[in-house]
C-alpha cells in the first residue's frame, strides 16, 4: 500500500483539527457547555497542532524536514494524549476524592499568578472531572483521547516512513 504523500496527510491533520476546534466551539457557544481548564489546555495542543501541520503544508520541505514536522507534531499529540488520560482519570474518581472545584480561568488569570493558573490547567480542577456530554459512550476528553491517539500514529507515520524521489505535492 502506497501512502499519499506527506503534505496531503499534513493538510488532512490540519482540516482535523481545524473541524475538532470547531465542533469545541460548537459545544461552548452552541450547546452552552462551558469548557473546564483541562478542556482550554486540550483545545490549545489541537492549536499546536495544527500550526505544526499549516506550516508543514506551506514549506513543503523534503525528507528530512517532514520528520521534524512529524516529530513535532508527535511531541504535541503525546501532551494531548496525557492531558486528556488525566482528565478521563479525574472522571473516574469517587466523587469525595474529585479535587475542589476553581472559578474560571478569565478569573484566576485576573487574580492568581500565570504559573499557577498553569498548574490549574495541567491537573485540572472539580469542574475537570463532571462529565457533561457524551456520544457512543466517551466523554469528551474520551473522545479527544482518541483523537490524540490518531494525531500520535499519524506522526509516528510521517516520522519514519520512507519516502521516495520528491514529487510535485509531497
Amino acid at each position: 500500500m502506497t501512502l499519499p504523500q506527506s503534505r496531503l496527510l499534513f493538510l488532512l491533520a490540519l482540516a482535523v483539527c481545524v473541524a475538532l476546534l470547531g465542533g469545541a466551539l460548537y459545544m461552548q457557544h452552541g450547546l452552552g457547555l462551558e469548557p473546564c481548564p483541562m478542556c482550554i489546555m486540550q483545545r490549545i495542543v489541537f492549536m499546536a497542532i495544527a500550526l505544526v501541520c499549516l506550516i508543514a503544508v506551506i514549506h513543503g520541505p523534503e525528507s528530512k524536514g517532514y520528520r521534524v514536522y512529524g516529530g513535532a507534531a508527535l511531541l504535541f499529540s503525546g501532551f494531548g494524549v496525557a492531558l486528556a488520560t488525566r482528565q478521563l482519570w479525574l472522571q473516574s474518581l469517587p466523587p469525595d476524592q474529585v479535587p475542589e472545584c476553581m472559578p474560571s480561568v478569565e478569573y484566576m488569570m485576573d487574580v492568581l499568578p500565570f504559573t499557577e493558573v498553569l498548574g490549574h490547567m495541567l491537573t485540572g480542577t472539580g469542574d475537570c472531572a463532571e462529565v457533561v456530554w457524551r456520544f457512543l459512550g466517551l466523554s469528551i476528553p474520551g473522545w479527544t483521547l482518541v483523537a490524540f491517539i490518531g494525531f500520535t500514529l499519524f506522526s509516528l507515520v510521517e516520522l519514519f516512513r520512507q519516502r521516495g524521489p520528491r514529487a510535485i505535492f509531497s
